[in-house]
């Protein structure tokens, strides 16, 4: 698929597990690419083989100030996306997600540039709608532990949405589901990361509930695949549009499935389930299909796979150190 000639593209949040992903594919199609970030959640390690590309340049700043840079389009990715890290300091996720929003809808407005929003399925909460469509308007605890990611995203569509109905700004919206892949943070608190490292450690696996509890988990290039194929879409599809795999695990399926693939001596133990966190999360991706032509490629058994790979390397290179 061909997304166009050679732009300038500014990627915010781009040294992390997501926006480093989005800043090869960019690079590899021949763009210019802005990574900014401020490092919270990012990491060098994530964009070191990026570093010495011509065409790839490095900003370290935080989206809650303003910044004065020349693009041509930007890709809004910054925010803490794991509970444990946006937890950490609900203040600032908020107001990475609001003031951060402000800040790059102005820019984009400046610059009449094409701006995509990297939104959540967080903002269907808890939901009552099984799958869940765009349509769906969520169920979301507006003063829980979670409401700092969950409301700051909603406000950030709102916000995007106002923009392109106010100022006439060339909006895209997706909403991520579950991602998982290389450069995943170790220690972010999701399932994923959390099941690896732990059956690599031959560490027992922690499942929060009774396990019965669903995720659908999407490989982190056929995202940014939808990520692209989004921004390349005219003017009249905004989104939201979901983005995510259909196919729906429970977290005891996903726990022996990570066992028995990386030949862990692991044991399984529960937890309660933290405050507010959904019983069942899975995408309704007809849009995608309809709009993007976009449906995920890649199996979770292989995903996993590459996945382990990534933190069986390392943690090699942890231990050594």
């Amino acid at each position: 698929m061909r997304y166009g000639k050679m732009k300038k593209i500014m990627v915010t949040g781009g040294a992390g597990f997501l926006g480093s992903h989005l800043c090869e594919r960019l690079l590899a199609q021949g763009h210019e690419v802005l990574c900014v970030d401020n490092f919270f959640t990012g990491t060098r390690r994530n964009i070191a083989h990026l570093t010495a590309h011509p065409n790839f340049e490095l900003l370290r700043h935080d989206v809650t100030h303003p910044l004065y840079v020349e693009v041509d389009e930007i890709y809004n990715l910054a925010c803490p996306a794991s509970p444990v890290h946006y937890q950490f300091d609900p203040v600032q996720t908020t107001k990475t997600s609001v003031h951060g929003a402000i800040n790059v809808l102005g820019l984009a407005k400046r610059l009449r540039a094409k701006v995509l929003q990297a939104s959540t399925s967080e903002v269907y909460g808890d939901p009552e709608v099984h799958p869940q469509t765009e349509a769906y308007w969520g169920r979301v605890n507006p003063i829980g532990y979670r409401a700092c990611y969950d409301e700051g995203k909603r406000c950030a569509e709102t916000l995007f949405f106002d923009y392109h109905r106010q100022h006439g700004l060339q909006i895209k919206v997706v909403r991520i589901f579950n991602t998982y892949g290389p450069r995943m943070h170790p220690n972010d608190g999701r399932v994923v990361s959390n099941f690896l490292v732990q059956a690599l450690k031959n560490d027992d696996i922690t499942i929060y509930g009774d396990g019965s509890q669903t995720r659908a988990f999407c490989y982190v290039d056929d995202l940014v695949e939808g990520f692209l194929r989004l921004m390349a879409t005219g003017p009249d599809f905004t989104g939201p549009v979901n983005i995510g795999n259909p196919k729906e695990f429970t977290m005891n399926e996903l726990a022996h499935q990570i066992i028995e693939l990386t030949g862990s001596r692991s044991k399984i133990v529960y937890r309660g389930l933290p405050p507010d966190d959904p019983k069942q999360r899975r995408p309704d991706i007809t849009l995608a299909k309809d709009k993007l032509q976009w449906q995920p490629t890649v199996e979770l058994r292989e995903g996993l796979s590459r996945t382990a790979k990534y933190f069986e390397d390392f943690l090699r290179e942890e231990a050594s150190r």
